[in-house]
């Protein structure tokens, strides 16, 4: 594949429908969480299990893709074929919203968290597939910027999926219908559950390649490699940063839903915007961290940089406008998009030093949440978003940096720890229920106080190994 001259988009276009379902379904489960919080008469810890089983189930499948690989002595999605363990993902997801049917009608909790687990875990085989198949569909040297664009869908599935499902439950956004029955929930996740059918359906019958990648390669004893990739400080310590990145960027946004209702009096129908915002947010930070891959040259990068998030900004106002919400709360937020832009400057790309800057900022906007109310501390804590946006790539390449043969190896482990998404959401739940939702953040800043911590100290061990910085990184999760 290394070969071609250009990217092939006629395969490509096709293949990022799959990042804009985790982005819009991970995102719907802050709206999913406040329903079922009332539905089911919950706990706020209780009511993050929405956050855990739908996490977790990239663990399990992760450890699930390892096992019978290691079984059957060979990689089980190059047997299948990509197109078909595309499909088989998408279908395996479409069963996991079936299970909403029954469980709307029997009221079932824990149907609704088992149809959200096989969501999951259709999700984690998909994932496996479409990020290297992502890469190999053009040059290796534009790989990135695949990686990049596709990453960009996703989180156009993060910003407009908390509104559509909103819209589905309760109606228009004037509407007076401010409650909704659990019952309310199926029948926008029977549609998505369609509507993965159906792309399985597309990906099956279109261009993709079925392999990207020689088939008598086979996977290496699982126990000799995990031993070997765990030797190395950067991917052990890089595993619990992974872990507790995904926690805080998942739990600031499942737990503010909560904040919002019980602290400053909004209904549930109205916190939709609020949660677009935040995983907007994320759009805004990597649209801005995106832009040197698409020129080297710095007087045009820097112009970019300023463009670029005000051009993701504009597409949260707009979905907010067609779904007639009011927009004047939130022009105010351009203001905080010039930090991110400064700090994104100030970072010159390493990923070492961004992880810092960002991780630090992230603590100052939680801090400022915590000890503040009203609008003020809505906007620290959605700014979250801003300063999570990056740290993905970042945290990735730190970890893997180095680790030779066992690149691959380290690289599965480090997309298990994506159950802290579920986990520190869940932890948060409890703190909550303890102390108040306004002081539950503090689980943030102790997940960003490690992020400090692993930028500081892996920059010691990688210079250690002679390895340095000095390349940009973008892109995101």
């Amino acid at each position: 594949m290394s070969s071609q001259v250009q990217t092939k988009w006629g395969q490509f276009i096709p293949l990022v429908t799959v990042f804009f379902f985790w982005g819009f379904v991970a995102a719907s489960n802050d709206i999913l969480i406040p329903v079922f919080k009332k539905a089911f008469d919950l706990t706020q810890g209780q009511s993050q299990l929405v956050s855990v089983a739908f996490y977790v189930a990239y663990t399990v499948g992760s450890l699930l893709y390892m096992l019978i690989s290691h079984l059957t002595k060979g990689d089980i999605i190059n047997r299948l074929g990509y197109k078909n363990s595309l499909a088989l993902g998408l279908s395996i997801s479409a069963l996991g919203t079936l299970l909403f049917y029954p469980a709307a009608n029997n009221g079932s909790f824990v149907l609704m968290l088992s149809g959200l687990f096989i969501v999951g875990l259709g999700f984690s085989l998909q994932q496996t597939v479409a990020n290297p198949l992502a890469i190999a569909l053009g040059p290796i040297a534009t790989g990135s910027q695949r990686l990049i664009t596709a990453g960009g869908i996703n989180n156009l599935g993060t910003t407009i999926g908390p509104l559509i499902v909103s819209f589905a439950i309760f109606g228009a956004a004037s509407s007076d219908n401010v409650t909704a029955s659990i019952e309310s929930v199926k029948i926008p996740y029977l549609i998505l559950g369609v509507a993965f059918l159906l792309v399985a359906v597309m990906l099956k019958f279109s261009s993709l390649p079925d392999r990207v990648i020689s088939d008598d390669i086979v996977v290496d004893d699982v126990t000799s490699e995990t031993k070997h990739a765990l030797r190395f400080p950067q991917l052990v310590l890089g595993m619990i940063a992974i872990f507790v990145y995904v926690g805080v960027e998942v739990s600031t946004a499942s737990n503010l839903p909560a904040y919002l209702e019980k602290d400053l009096g909004f209904l549930t129908k109205d916190v939709a915007p609020y949660i677009s915002l935040y995983w907007a947010s994320l759009m805004i930070g990597r649209w801005t961290g995106a832009v040197g891959a698409f020129t080297s040259n710095k007087t045009n990068q820097t112009i970019l940089k300023f463009i670029a998030p005000y051009l993701a900004f504009a597409v949260f106002l707009g979905v907010n406008a067609l779904m007639d919400h009011d927009l004047a709360p939130f022009y105010v937020y351009a203001a905080l998009i010039l930090v991110l832009v400064f700090a994104d400057i100030l970072s010159k790309g390493n990923p070492a030093k961004m992880l810092l800057l960002f991780a630090s900022l992230g603590i100052v906007a939680l801090v400022i949440g915590m000890s503040t109310s009203g609008t003020v501390s809505v906007y620290a804590f959605t700014s979250v978003g801003l300063f999570c946006s990056t740290l993905w790539p970042c945290i990735f390449t730190l970890a893997i940096s180095g680790l030779g043969k066992s690149t691959n190896q380290g690289s599965n482990f480090l997309i298990m720890m994506i159950m802290g998404g579920g986990i520190v959401s869940w932890i948060q739940g409890f703190v909550a229920d303890a102390t108040s939702i306004h002081m539950s953040y503090v689980v943030g800043v102790v997940c960003f106080a490690y992020l400090a911590f692993y930028a500081i100290r892996v920059g010691n061990i990688l210079k250690k190994q002679g390895i340095s910085f000095d390349q940009p990184v973008s892109g995101g999760h």
